[in-house]
């Protein structure tokens, strides 16, 4: 058995070629063949495979390169709207203050939104309906450049009023709402495009895939087909690693494309994110810059008609009472008109103190008022101001503190909310005015510091207040009052003086449910002698002797007004007080004049003048004379007013009757008295 068994292999050696043979007949058999074949079926389903995938990938570049244009268009169309913005925003300051650094800066603004527009038609240009859309945008833009223009014109010419009047003109055009209009249709008709280019890159991606696990499946097969045709190893070993290297390569790059669209879509929606949020701060940014350049228009408007009101009404007043001190007893009738026109004057100085307090320039003269105290001390004008149909109560916490505010100003406050109050209960009801104490922390009420406060509270039964109108009750020249019955200036100036005192204001109203309104006013370091009251215009009394004996009727008082006219009647009261006036116009001559007068021991001086103010002047007599008393006269202080450089100063408002100007007198050379003795 043994010796038989090598013979068949020594027939398969030495056969010729049976050896050789073998293998072919082997590797033709139906098997190989089936196996052959579905290895190249599997191969050229891999290399289809392949360039569907390339095409896929080449699909997504397209629809995320798309994605990207409408990213441009959007972001375009917003810096567009942005920059026109601007523009308007920096022409409001170029016509409000005149200066040319704004003008510039408008030119730019507005040159970047034309520029941002060219922009856009060439992004745009091959869709028809936002072409349309762009041309439209840029008709708009140079319509509105033209309304602007006229703006700017005046402005650069620093023609005040009339650039004022065009840019409030401009403000109200329809260019502004269609420009707007036409900005959100290119931003909605772009967002659509974007939606279904988003929908492009996910069908992209999903292919991709689907792809990939085709590839790595057909990887497989043809790894197992090179395991079973060993014999062609070489073949099916280059084979495998090139469909392997392939699919690889394309499941990694379909991975990547995948990663990287997922990151674009995440930095997308936050950059998205990022220009809403920005927009709406914008906005509300532009809004709170339009109503503080309102204000401070306003602001300044009012506070330079004061000025020159003030003068006017000076020499008014001063004249009427020079005349009225100077009226034979007989004269009546002549006297009751110069009576009413006292009254009158005296109507618009109150008016005036108005508009200052609006302003924020009246300057304030505080000191420790006792709010109790002076809300009895008025109890008879609040009742005689409301009637007899208004119960009025009044509500005083015990040892209730001091506030440290200027006394005059509280009480027009105290009684424009009274007035306020009988209105909105049309002329009866029940009013509550109470004072408490309270200790407030940071924030808890608008501005007012944390600390020690005192609540001075108005409440009524009346109407009350819609939510809309609490929105604009501090607005200037607002009011729901019918025309030739209110002003629109009472909230405004009682907001104006609270804040300038360092306290807040709170109010607290319903429809059909009252108002309470709460002025937070800070607490003052120590008590007044006695409740303070305003300084009000009162008939002259004949001429005296000036109190405690200040100067004698034969010394001179020097008069420092830059106005000729109210210098002229400042100079005739003086004279009519029995001194001997001595005029200048400016705090340069003021300084010469006193070199020069060695027995001057008064002062009189005006607080803004051109050039050298008066607490300036004021600083340079006392440092150089210190024997002269100084009193200052105002109608509107201005900047000359802050900083407390008036604060303990004796201090004499525009208009003053003879009478005022004497006690002013008497009350400033006896400070200068109590200075020397001390």
């Amino acid at each position: 058995m043994d010796m038989g068994a090598p013979e068949p292999i020594e027939r398969a050696a030495f056969s010729g070629n049976g050896g050789r043979d073998a293998a072919p007949r082997g590797w033709l058999s139906p098997v190989n063949l089936a196996i052959l074949l579905g290895a190249l079926v599997a191969a050229s389903l891999v290399v289809i495979l392949i360039f569907q995938a390339s095409a896929s990938n080449r699909q997504r570049d397209a629809a995320l390169e798309r994605e990207r244009h409408s990213y441009d268009v959007m972001l375009v169309t917003r810096s567009a709207g942005a920059s026109m913005a601007r523009a308007e925003a920096a022409l409001g300051r170029f016509a409000t203050s005149a200066d040319r650094g704004m003008g510039t800066s408008y030119y730019n603004n507005w040159t970047d939104a034309g520029a941002q527009i060219s922009q856009l038609e060439g992004l745009v240009g091959t869709d028809p309906e936002e072409v349309a859309l762009v041309r439209k945008l840029r008709t708009l833009y140079d319509a509105r450049g033209l309304e602007l223009g006229l703006t700017a014109q005046r402005a650069y010419y620093r023609q005040g009023w009339p650039a004022l009047l065009l840019f409030n003109n401009a403000g109200h055009s329809k260019l502004i709402a269609q420009i707007d209009r036409t900005l959100s249709a290119i931003q909605d008709h772009e967002s659509s495009k974007l939606q279904s280019r988003f929908n492009q890159s996910d069908a992209a991606a999903l292919q991709s895939n689907h792809l990939g696990q085709l590839l790595s499946v057909t990887g497989l097969l043809l790894a197992a087909a090179a395991g079973v045709l060993a014999w062609l190893a070489l073949l099916g070993l280059v084979t495998q690693r090139r469909a392997r290297a392939e699919a690889e390569a394309a499941d990694d790059r379909a991975s990547w494309l995948e990663h990287a669209v997922a990151e674009r879509t995440h930095e997308l929606r936050e950059a998205n994110d990022r220009l809403h949020s920005e927009m709406v701060e914008r906005e509300a940014a532009e809004s709170r810059l339009r109503q503080m350049q309102k204000m401070e228009a306003v602001g300044q408007l009012t506070g330079g008609i004061a000025h020159d009101f003030n003068n006017m009404l000076a020499v008014v007043v001063g004249g009427l009472d020079l005349a009225r001190r100077r009226l034979e007893s007989e004269a009546e009738e002549v006297g009751r008109h110069i009576d009413n026109a006292m009254e009158g004057a005296n109507r618009a100085a109150a008016l005036t103190r108005r508009l200052l307090g609006f302003a924020r320039a009246e300057p304030l003269l505080p000191e420790a008022v006792d709010p109790g105290q002076l809300i009895d001390g008025m109890s008879d004008l609040i009742d005689r101001t409301l009637g007899e149909r208004v119960i009025v109560t009044t509500r005083i916490a015990p040892e209730s503190w001091p506030v440290w505010v200027d006394p005059m100003q509280l009480e027009n406050a105290i009684i424009n909310l009274a007035v306020n109050a009988r209105d909105a209960m049309n002329g009866a009801g029940t009013l509550e005015i109470a004072v408490d104490n309270a200790v407030l922390a940071d924030g808890e009420v608008g501005q007012a510091k944390a600390g020690d406060h005192v609540r001075v509270a108005v409440t009524d039964n009346g109407c009350g207040m819609t939510p809309q109108v609490l929105e604009r009750v501090f607005e200037p020249f607002f009011t729901t009052k019918e025309v030739g019955k209110g002003t629109g200036l009472g909230m405004s100036q009682i907001f104006g003086f609270v804040r300038q005192s360092g306290g807040d204001i709170a109010i607290r109203s319903a429809p059909g449910e009252g108002t309470t309104v709460s002025l937070y006013l800070p607490r003052g370091n120590r008590l007044a002698a006695a409740p303070a009251s305003p300084t009000m215009l009162t008939k002259p009394i004949p001429p005296a002797t000036p109190p405690g004996g200040a100067i004698s009727t034969a010394e001179p008082v020097l008069i420092v007004e830059d106005d000729p006219r109210v210098r002229v009647a400042t100079t005739a009261a003086i004279a009519e007080l029995g001194y001997r006036a001595i005029a200048c116009g400016s705090g340069e001559e003021a300084l010469s004049l006193l070199a020069e007068h060695g027995d001057v021991q008064l002062m009189i001086t005006d607080v803004v003048m051109p050039g050298m103010t008066g607490p300036e002047l004021g600083a340079l007599v006392r440092l150089r004379h210190p024997h002269v008393g100084i009193l200052y006269v105002t109608g509107y202080a201005g900047e000359a007013g802050e900083g407390g450089e008036l604060e303990g100063e004796a201090v004499l408002r525009k208009p003053f009757t003879v009478s005022a100007l004497e006690k002013a007198v008497g009350a400033a050379m006896l400070r200068l008295r109590q200075a020397d003795a001390a």
